[in-house]
């Protein structure tokens, strides 16, 4: 299993990367997690289109899901035709939500045309060879945390959360722990929203975890007073997501 980076910034796209959208492989699948703005003409350079063969949406917030509307688009307009349509995992009313944003017809159904949607909810199942389990996070919205495996190995994606005691059990003994760090220290925090990257540190020391990449990246931070608050707390390997960088491996 490999994952790469295609985007990682939070709450809307950075000068360096779109927002948030990883690319998991594993046995010839080609899984698509999160989808946000930005991050569809980045997905291309690792992947074409055509061979997408699943999406998981953690969440309806734009900076997660808003680029399947073009994703949506290139599938329905391709000068060779139609290409299939292929399911798309996410919150209740992903369909609704994202056809309004594509089309101000109430009528339309380009979304439902170009992809199967599949409610998500709590439990396991499998998704192509992947087993993948999910959880509810703690966000303002219904939002879901995913553990995906396959042949050994584990990864966890936090998406956006607060402090969730889900996220420990997702992220139990995982190989790598891909942790949003959306806040640095300071007075005010607003409560259940993100965590800092002190946090996410510390759910990946508690929960064993091999390997620590921070992600969900808000532009105006400091990345380098988010790395060293998140090593205060985790002291094993640890990495800030980047465009383009790789998890894990092809075994």
């Amino acid at each position: 299993m490999q994952i790469t980076i295609v985007g990682c910034a939070g709450s809307y796209p950075g000068p360096q990367s779109a927002a948030s959208c990883y690319l998991v492989e594993a046995g010839g699948f080609r899984l698509v997690l999160d989808l946000g703005n930005g991050a569809l003409g980045s997905l291309q350079q690792y992947v074409d289109l055509d061979d997408v063969d699943a999406v998981c949406l953690s969440h309806l917030h734009a900076d997660h899901c808003l680029d399947l509307c073009a994703f949506a688009v290139a599938k329905l307009h391709h000068p060779l035709g139609q290409r299939r349509r292929i399911p798309v995992y996410a919150p209740a009313g992903a369909d609704a939500h994202l056809g309004r944003a594509l089309s101000p017809d109430p009528d339309s159904s380009s979304v439902r045309e170009a992809f199967a949607f599949i409610d998500l909810d709590a439990g396991t199942r499998e998704i192509g060879p992947l087993r993948v389990t999910t959880a509810r996070m703690n966000h303002p919205v219904e939002t879901f945390g995913f553990r995906v495996e396959h042949d050994g190995q584990a990864l966890a994606y936090s998406a956006d959360t607060g402090p969730a005691p889900e996220l420990l059990r997702l992220a139990d003994g995982v190989d790598a722990l891909l942790c949003e760090a959306s806040f640095v220290d300071g007075p005010d925090l607003p409560a259940d929203l993100h965590l800092t990257a002190r946090q996410a540190g510390e759910y990946a020391a508690r929960a064993g975890t091999g390997e620590l990449v921070l992600t969900h990246l808000v532009p105006w931070n400091d990345i380098s007073a988010t790395q060293e608050q998140a090593m205060q707390a985790f002291d094993g390997r640890m990495a800030l997501a980047s465009p383009g960088l790789r998890i894990l491996g092809p075994r």
